[in-house]
């Protein structure tokens, strides 16, 4: 395998010991962290190497670019049996294996291994409970702590172990990286002003303080964690239980996806009385429209919807359309435009608008985790959507005025569809009953 690295990356290379590598997005700090897993277990014998994240697709990513390095690399090194190489674990003829597991909400997935080294994906968005679970795997080695991340705020282990005398830091800014990068085999003058192009649009997409976040690698204090980690630990309780569906009010939030590889959405919830609770995450990678409102036609078969909340801006409408159109959910389905209002209907039909900002609704949710009245499914991809939305205090003409986003809007999907979810906290179905036909 032919790679041109970057200076700081082969400086990460040679470097013993404990590192911390804080950069914006797209700088190469997972291909390096994965050459450095890789070269580690290949050189030295019978060492055990373990890759964490909080979700089992981020970790698993990392690991299948170790797989391809070594493949390409050092291929006859690989032991090629299935129960020795697999999705979560790469095992080498000399004995050292790589292994990948998602930390979850408390690290207690991991514990018990003895490891040479770890490796942090997204660090600075880990549960605070899993440090304590992960780190004394370490002890009895003296083996190296690797963390990689985009900045998250100032409390938590990876600010910390940043301004740690005993870690060295790389800080990367991913406009200066790309502008430093050598043009050559595996890096053309074409893809680099592409990159640059990409920045300069999402320079205009992000606030001041979101681009200097996830491109500058800054850690930022006017942009601050929208969820606290203490409510997200307290009400991400769930287990995926079947309660059964009779006799009961459920409802579905949906964020709409947009083809190309965005995912949609569906996150359903029962209400019984003043308490929400998750039932059922339904994640498609890619869908038409037409097919995501059919799919919700199908399931409300099962589930009888009190409410549908979707968006009805952009793409979004066309779902809209045609569950409005579709008898027996014209009275049922209400549009969240985020930033303009959601359509209402009085018990008699009548149709009535109330307006609803994008902060009212996050605030919703938030009250709710608050006031303990919403349980979440205890999984690791829910969390890294709610702890990735944030918020900062923008001037307006009228004054400072509260703006919540997700900086990074890949994680946007799950958080956009269970805070319209929650919405149901706000209905008096109670008073009487929808027709469902």
């Amino acid at each position: 395998m032919v790679l041109n690295l970057d200076p700081w990356q082969k400086e990460v290379l040679q470097h013993k010991g404990n590192k911390v590598i804080c950069s914006g997005r797209q700088t190469g700090k997972s291909t390096v962290a994965s050459i450095l897993a890789s070269e580690f277990a290949i050189n030295t014998p019978n060492k055990s190497i373990l890759i964490v994240s909080v979700t089992e697709d981020q970790a698993r990513e990392l690991l299948m670019k170790c797989l391809l390095y070594i493949d390409d690399t050092y291929k006859k090194r690989i032991k090629t049996n299935k129960s020795f190489t697999n999705r979560e674990k790469i095992t080498l003829t000399n004995n050292s294996v790589i292994r990948t597991k998602a930390v979850g909400m408390t690290g207690m997935g991991v514990r018990g291994f003895t490891i040479d080294m770890l490796i942090a994906d997204e660090a600075a968005f880990m549960p605070e409970d899993v440090w304590p679970a992960v780190t004394p795997m370490l002890l009895t080695t003296g083996g190296d702590i690797v963390l990689i991340s985009t900045p998250c705020g100032r409390k938590n282990f990876f600010f910390k172990c940043y301004n740690d005398p005993q870690f060295r830091v790389w800080h990367i800014n991913t406009i200066e990286a790309m502008n430093e990068r050598p043009v050559g085999a595996s890096w053309l003058q074409f893809q680099r002003d592409k990159a640059l192009e990409y920045f300069k649009s999402e320079e205009y997409r992000l606030s001041k303080n979101e681009f200097a976040q996830e491109y500058l690698g800054q850690f930022v204090e006017d942009l601050t964690q929208f969820y606290p980690d203490e409510y997200l630990k307290k009400q991400m309780i769930q287990q995926k239980v079947d309660y059964g569906k009779e006799g009961q009010s459920f409802y579905i939030g949906v964020d709409i996806g947009r083809m190309g590889g965005d995912k949609t959405v569906f996150e359903i919830f029962e209400k019984r009385g003043e308490l929400l609770i998750q039932r059922e995450q339904i994640i498609w990678n890619e869908a038409y429209l037409d097919r995501i409102a059919l799919q919700i036609i199908e399931w409300d078969k099962t589930w009888h919807f009190e409410r549908i909340y979707l968006d009805n801006g952009g793409i979004g409408i066309g779902v809209f359309d045609i569950l409005y159109n579709t008898q027996g959910f014209k009275k049922r389905v209400k549009g969240i435009n985020n930033a303009e209002k959601i359509v209402e209907y009085n018990p008699d039909g009548s149709e009535r608008k109330s307006k609803w900002m994008k902060e009212e609704i996050y605030a919703n949710l938030y009250f709710l985790m608050a006031k303990g009245k919403i349980l979440l499914f205890d999984d690791g991809d829910i969390w890294l959507s709610l702890k990735s939305a944030e918020y900062e205090y923008i001037n307006q003409r009228g004054g400072a005025m509260m703006k919540i986003s997700h900086p990074d809007h890949r994680q946007s999907h799950i958080c956009e569809a269970i805070v319209r979810a929650a919405m149901a906290s706000k209905e008096k179905i109670n008073n009487f009953r929808i027709s469902y036909i």
